[in-house]
């Protein structure tokens, strides 16, 4: 966990611009789809027995078509995300202009519930529905659970495409260097792509960094068992 400054400076920079969400879920997201689908390719063509220039050839097709497949979904998704902000806006606007009472009545009860009683209850609902960004901010949040920071769909569909670019190239790598007993590097590489993202994404919660790499690892090795157990059954 990050440590932040409580100066008065500190609190009033981080406040007053907020990082959202961050593009965390789209790097992680990205990587791991990333691995999964690429070595699952490679699995599966494998399992049928075909050449190295096979999967070489699908793996960089499914790289760059699925990589940018995905980034153009979270694009599409995150846009859509953002659209339904700016729609719900624009109605607690016009419920402003159309029934003040009632929006300050909304204000007071969301106030309430975070614990403020009394008179100062009375002031905040005041204080909050003198300032119209504010207002809606609060509504925004509180009325519906969205977030006052809007996300940014390019910078999602960017994160997403890059992590799969990266972590897609790994299963491929011993096939492009034509390395001896390339499928069972690719294996073993793969496994330590889906092992590094879990445990690098530890940083960002409560689970140890080897608990949360051994899970990763298990979904990806899952995916991966699978596919080459189908590709199997369509070897010569």
């Amino acid at each position: 966990m990050t440590d932040h400054g409580h100066s008065q400076q500190e609190i009033a920079a981080r406040i007053n611009a907020p990082p959202g969400r961050g593009v965390l879920r789209d790097v992680v997201y990205g990587g791991i789809d990333g691995s999964v689908t690429t070595f699952a390719i490679v699995a599966g063509v494998a399992g049928a027995g075909l050449s190295p220039f096979v999967i070489v050839a699908l793996g960089l097709a499914n790289v760059l078509a699925d990589g940018f497949s995905m980034a153009a979904g979270n694009y599409s998704g995150t846009k859509a995300e953002l659209d339904n902000i700016r729609r719900i806006r624009a109605i607690e606007e016009r419920h402003i202009n159309l029934y003040p009472k009632g929006e300050r009545d909304e204000v007071r009860e969301i106030l309430a519930q975070k614990g403020l009683t009394g008179p100062v209850l009375d002031d905040a609902t005041r204080a909050i529905t003198t300032n119209r960004e504010n207002w809606i901010n609060l509504m925004i949040e509180g009325e519906y659970g969205l977030g006052s920071v809007d996300p940014h769909p390019m910078k999602a569909a960017v994160a997403t495409f890059f992590a799969f670019l990266v972590a897609g190239m790994i299963p491929l790598l011993p096939f492009l260097l034509s390395v001896e007993h390339a499928f069972p590097v690719s294996a073993w590489m793969t496994m330590g792509v889906f092992f590094f993202i879990g445990a690098v994404k530890s940083r960002w919660s409560l689970a140890r960094w080897w608990r949360s790499g051994l899970e990763t690892l298990l979904i990806g090795g899952l995916a991966a068992l699978i596919a080459y157990l189908v590709g199997s059954l369509f070897h010569p």
